[in-house]
């Protein structure tokens, strides 16, 4: 592919992105040689390819090398072999939305095609190493990191985790963006203002918060997960996670683990999760469903390891 005047060069979760659809929420990159890029993200008209696809009567779909999904009034979006993300936008689509999906879905997929584990939560560098807080969506996971960065942490990444492995296996986490995403709840309980602060998308109560003074910029390895949860008895506390377990944590948290099978990734999945696992420590942070606890589990996280 070509990087013309338009486009964009980007750097983010290990990846040189080219884009010719202006994704501000990344550092842009000094590469201008398409064969120092590693994903092409351009817009394109995929109605016909979208026909065929929709002959399974699936918002998303995978056929051999490529991940296909619609979103009404949003777009079409088409991502192949781990090099390229298409996108047709609906018309009158709101690009902060579609952003969400090509920064989100879409890396995720691509992460998986190019077999590096997406995780889904936030990243905090403590002492050298990354510690990762997975869970649910509406857990709490940016929260959390939001009051460990007060705290004098660093992010790596919000959303989305990149875990790739080196030559000796030890699992490292490539830095994604400088930007956590926090409900108007959480940020207010955190002693700030929504008003200063960008909406995701239009009517959205989720906004974009910047980080930059936080941001740490290079790969680290990954040294701990912690899974947070709401717990049903609303007690606050944190236990060591053991057995089959972890490994069900692994699964449970892999950014959209729905495609693994049928893009025949499931031994690598297996694999690079057995891995992992013989070098973290795991543990579940337990939450009530109600009240602001995050300083708390903060101060169990710090205890354990900063």
């Amino acid at each position: 592919m070509i990087i013309t005047n338009q486009t964009a060069v980007y750097k983010a979760f290990g990846l040189t992105i080219s884009s010719d659809i202006p994704l501000p929420e990344l550092h842009e990159h000094t590469c201008c040689h398409a064969d120092h890029v590693h994903v092409f993200i351009q817009k394109a008209d995929l109605s016909q390819l979208w026909s065929e696809f929709a002959g399974q009567q699936k918002m998303f779909t995978v056929k051999d090398n490529i991940v296909m999904f619609q979103l009404p009034d949003v777009g079409t979006f088409c991502i192949q072999g781990g090099e390229s993300i298409r996108v047709s936008p609906a018309e009158g689509a709101d690009p902060d939305k579609m952003r969400l999906y090509i920064l989100g879905t879409c890396i995720g997929v691509i992460l998986l095609q190019r077999k590096v584990l997406p995780l889904h939560g936030s990243a905090i560098a403590m002492n050298g190493k990354v510690y990762a807080v997975v869970g649910e969506s509406g857990a709490g996971k940016s929260t959390l990191a939001s009051v460990l960065l007060k705290r004098g942490y660093q992010l790596l990444s919000d959303d989305v985790i990149a875990v790739t492995l080196t030559q000796d296996n030890t699992p490292l986490v490539m830095p994604s963006y400088p930007r956590q995403k926090l409900w108007k709840e959480s940020i207010e309980q955190l002693g700030m203002e929504a008003a200063d602060f960008q909406p995701l998308f239009e009517r959205e109560n989720k906004f974009a918060v910047p980080v930059a003074s936080s941001f740490y910029s290079e790969p680290l390895p990954l040294a701990g997960i912690f899974e947070l949860v709401k717990a049903q008895d609303d007690q606050l506390g944190m236990h060591r996670i053991q057995g089959l377990e972890r490994l069900f944590v692994l699964n449970r948290h892999t950014y959209r683990k729905s495609v693994i099978a049928a893009l025949g990734l499931s031994e690598w999945h297996f694999n690079i999760s057995v891995i992992l696992l013989s070098q973290l420590d795991l543990f579940r942070l337990q939450r009530p469903g109600s009240g602001f606890t995050a300083p708390s589990l903060a101060d169990m996280v710090m205890s354990k390891f900063a």
